[in-house]
């Protein structure tokens, strides 16, 4: 079980990618689609938990 403790807030994409099974670019698109949330801090692009979350959950529920 993850430790809520110890979980980031949020994850650089190359670890959001491995997280949840999704391509690079896959990951890409669904950014420049809007359906993942991301935060920008200087060249840097942080993808929070609970976006990648919501977006599986999201999914989940239209299957």
């Amino acid at each position: 079980m993850i430790d809520p403790a110890h979980t980031p807030l949020t994850v650089r994409i190359k670890e959001a990618c491995r997280m949840t099974g999704i391509g690079r670019s896959k990951l890409y698109e669904l950014i420049a689609a809007g359906d993942i949330e991301v935060i920008k801090v200087g060249s840097m692009t942080l993808v929070p938990i609970d976006a990648l979350a919501a977006f599986i959950e999201a999914r989940r529920a239209a299957s």
